[in-house]
């Protein structure tokens, strides 16, 4: 039988940080754990869609700003947070145009990846259960890490392979960190999970035609984000789900289904590459881990 929400347990008395919970994925992972009786801590950038959106779920959802694409925002954050369980790195851009965040990050990398790096790092002595990092199918779409050029500096912008080097880096740094806490012999878990394809709002910030014509399409062979949140939601209750697995639907090329073990690249079981993304990933944001 396939895991559903309805077997989470219990979650009174636990605590859940979920990064971009104001829509999508975010806001129905929110929407259950809530319900389950969970406290969470919604921590986004628009800290105004956010309150909006936390005071139409019903149960314990508070709110509190962090901008992922600014280090400054994501400190402050880390220094008024208390102690809590869960850690959900949820939020996210796809395919945008090429900017750079206010540390001059290329803002795909920056924002998915290195500003959840940082956040987890910070935060890593406050969480006492497991951390969640959302990667994607995507990450299949690099054929690899440029790992001596990770901020764009000296080759030519490309979107799509921007968005697979930081959902690859995503799934790296999961792996990593879990590698990490086992071989410091902490009981700390660290989850890498994909949710498939779900027509949310990622689809619509492109700046392209994509952004008109991409949900109908997406909604076709993919499923609803209230089942894509299904991988989040189970790597981040279930008691004894493997750490060492990669969970997420496998039906239609990995588009939708039930929560599995699903399959990952080669490239992204590269240990030596975790090993030098997690070295670059310090020495860019300035946030050494203290396991």
């Amino acid at each position: 039988m396939a895991w559903k929400p309805t077997e989470i347990p219990d979650q009174t008395g636990r605590t859940f940080v979920i990064t971009g919970a104001n829509g999508g994925l975010g806001t129905e992972t929110t929407k259950v754990l809530a319900a389950k009786g969970a406290t969470v801590i919604m921590a986004c950038r628009n800290a105004a869609k956010a309150q909006r959106v936390a005071d139409a779920i019903p149960g314990d959802v508070r709110t509190a700003a962090l901008d992922l694409a600014d280090l400054g925002s994501v400190r402050e954050f880390a220094e008024n947070t208390a102690d809590f369980d869960v850690l959900i790195n949820n939020a996210g851009l796809m395919n945008v145009p090429f900017t750079r965040t206010k540390d001059g990050f290329e803002t795909q990398f920056g924002v998915n990846h290195l500003g959840h790096f940082a956040l987890t790092g910070l935060l890593l002595d406050r969480i006492g259960d497991r951390v969640v990092t959302l990667a994607s199918i995507a990450h299949k779409q690099t054929p690899k890490l440029w790992i001596d050029d990770l901020n764009y500096e000296n080759r030519r912008y490309n979107r799509n392979l921007a968005y697979a080097q930081a959902k690859l880096s995503n799934l790296m740094f999961a792996r990593e960190l879990q590698r990490r806490l086992g071989e410091a012999g902490s009981a700390k878990r660290s989850y890498g999970v994909h949710p498939g394809v779900s027509a949310t709002d990622l689809f619509t910030r492109t700046e392209t035609v994509v952004d008109r014509i991409s949900k109908p399409f997406i909604r076709l062979i993919g499923h609803a984000p209230a089942k894509a949140a299904h991988s989040t939601l189970f790597a981040a209750t279930v008691p004894d789900a493997d750490p060492e697995t990669y969970w997420g639907p496998t039906r239609l090329m990995q588009s939708q289904g039930p929560v599995e073990a699903s399959p990952s690249t080669k490239l992204s079981k590269n240990r030596e590459l975790w090993t030098r993304l997690w070295e670059e990933s310090e020495r860019m944001t300035g946030v050494t881990y203290k396991f």
